[in-house]
């Protein structure tokens, strides 16, 4: 693993392939409908590589062994800018302990300052990505800044989020406070009104993606992407949702990279099976925003970054977890 720091000033295809594991994923880390599963899969029939990225991660000797081992997700949301490679937005790392039954989920600050060594100089962790080599670019950095080693990853740009919304007819959030938030791909602005709401797909995006008028910045932020990605599996995994599947596949196959393997698919629902009512568990990073030559960078709290840290690789052991214990190294959001 590179000997990266965190510096403490610190339209559619028709070919479904792998969509069908990045659906159970999600699946099997939120919980829902086991008919709705079973229809996922069997509405595949010819699982294609068209959406593989051959990526094995450097710390494992041989693949999982998905139903019985603990592992790592990196979920990625892709700005893309000007036919760049774009910026990693949106960083979730989650961990799975089949054994315990656990699941965490911690959002990484998209303006995370960290240092890499191929580059020389610090930058924000989003934009990693844009680096020749593109997602592998950024898991290194990340199992640096938190000293957990990821197994398998997942991108989908902004572009498939709002379709998948869409498709969804829409996602209810409950809006922490009321704000205007400029929506993606215009100069319209909407107001987002403390409370229940009702949200297409643009407007989705735009909620999770302001920033500036959040009174907790980045963390504020974080908290918005974690309840849109779950109100999208709520719904998502509801039994009215059952004849959207053809649609959501379509949704995904152009706007997801992941390397998880077509032939993991049956493992990754058997264990959809086993976890499907699991309640995630979501764990933060603290830490200070500040001003860098002119840039605004967030500085993780270093303590915080280890407690985090300590707690995704005891899952990573197969130890159960106990968040409310006194010597928990976090507490729940």
């Amino acid at each position: 693993m590179p000997k990266t720091r965190i510096i403490r000033t610190r339209k559619r295809k028709k070919n479904r392939g792998l969509k069908v594991s990045f659906l159970t994923v999600l699946l099997l880390l939120i919980g829902g409908c086991g008919y709705f599963a079973y229809d996922v899969i069997n509405s595949s029939k010819n699982i294609s590589n068209n959406i593989y990225q051959e990526y094995f991660p450097g710390h494992r000797d041989e693949e999982v062994k998905i139903s019985k081992e603990p592992f790592s997700i990196l979920l990625a949301g892709i700005e893309n800018q000007d036919g760049s490679k774009g910026r990693a937005d949106v960083l979730l790392l989650i961990t799975v302990n089949p054994k315990t039954e656990q699941v965490f989920m911690m959002s990484i600050p998209r303006d995370s300052r960290v240092y890499v060594p191929e580059k020389g100089y610090n930058t924000k962790i989003n934009h990693t990505y844009g680096y020749e080599g593109g997602i592998e670019s950024t898991i290194p950095i990340v199992e640096e800044m938190m000293d957990v080693p990821v197994d398998y990853f997942v991108t989908t740009n902004f572009e498939g989020f709002e379709d998948i919304v869409d498709t969804l007819g829409g996602v209810k959030v409950d809006v922490p406070f009321t704000f205007r938030g400029q929506l993606t791909g215009s100069h319209r602005y909407k107001t987002f009104n403390k409370g229940p709401m009702e949200l297409n797909g643009n407007e989705a995006l735009a909620f999770v993606r302001m920033r500036k008028s959040d009174p907790k910045g980045d963390a504020g932020r974080n908290e918005r992407q974690q309840q849109v990605i779950k109100a999208i599996i709520d719904k998502g995994t509801s039994f009215g949702s059952i004849t959207k599947v053809d649609d959501l596949m379509d949704d995904l196959g152009e706007n997801v990279k992941t390397n998880i393997r077509p032939s993991k698919v049956v493992n990754f629902v058997r264990l959809y099976s086993k976890l499907k009512n699991t309640e995630v568990q979501n764990i933060q990073i603290e830490g200070t925003n500040e001003t860098i030559n002119g840039a605004s960078y967030f500085i993780p709290d270093e303590e915080s970054i280890q407690q985090n840290g300590d707690i995704m690789k005891q899952a990573l052991r197969g130890e159960k977890v106990d968040l409310n214990s006194e010597n928990s190294s976090s507490s729940p959001e």
